[in-house]
């Protein structure tokens, strides 16, 4: 019994992890963090502020992730564009 408690452990450890780090779980620490921010008096203004900050560091990291997919395609692209120009027969370029 003991073995098992162990085991389960040692594998929901990896997927909470990587369920966390997904982006369901980002949108589901944004929607908690959009629940506690509608308290009332003069904190809320600094919780929202605290919220936009972390949502545009989100943004940020979202837009460097995809701009770095964008430049590893423009690569390949680049790549097999020119291994295929030296592939090619001398006259099979215009066909």
């Amino acid at each position: 019994m003991f073995l098992q408690l162990i085991l389960v452990l040692v594998v929901l450890i990896p997927l909470l992890a990587i369920v966390l780090d997904s982006q369901v779980g980002r949108a589901l620490a944004s929607r908690l963090e959009r629940k506690g921010l509608h308290g009332s008096g003069a904190d809320v203004s600094s919780e929202r502020l605290a919220y936009l900050e972390s949502e545009l560091e989100r943004l940020a990291a979202e837009v460097e992730r995809l701009d770095d997919e964008g430049r590893f395609l423009q690569k390949l692209l680049e790549e097999r564009d020119s291994g295929e120009e030296k592939h090619l027969p001398a006259g099979d370029e215009g066909a």
